[in-house]
């Protein structure tokens, strides 16, 4: 995979945690919220690599992960995501919200409030997650 399928595999997951919100699915539309996130941020490291370069394998490794903040370190985001939640404190707000969500999710039954809760830290314009990671990719 490279970075153009994880921009549009984040893209689709976003669409489809839209979908199932709509339909009535909580638990589906939270756990493809999250994996939107995933997604994008794995379009940020990515971006990172250089063609033809040898990866490092210790930091190949850790990005074959499902675990949030080790992808925001793996993203070099830390910095630029601790200094926008400073200054933008919803954002702030909807990134603790995110950053706990993991691969385990599809395990669990969400309601319909702690589905609309995350899909809106991942998606709203102003503050959300993921259109702020997809101006990074």
């Amino acid at each position: 995979m490279n970075r153009l399928d994880f921009q549009r595999l984040a893209y689709e997951r976003v669409r489809d945690a839209d979908s199932l919100l709509f339909a009535g699915q909580w638990p589906g539309a939270y756990y493809l919220a999250g994996y939107a996130v995933e997604c994008a941020l794995k379009a940020c490291v990515a971006r990172l690599t250089n063609q033809h370069d040898f990866p490092d394998k210790v930091f190949a490794a850790r990005c074959y992960t499902h675990n949030i903040e080790t992808l925001v370190e793996a993203a070099n985001l830390i910095a630029l995501r601790n200094a926008e939640g400073k200054v933008n404190v919803p954002f702030g707000k909807n990134w603790t919200l995110v950053k706990d969500w993991n691969e385990a999710s599809r395990y669990l039954i969400w309601s319909e409030a702690q589905a609309r809760k995350l899909y809106a830290a991942v998606n709203d314009p102003a503050t959300g997650v993921f259109p702020w990671i997809a101006a990074r990719w």
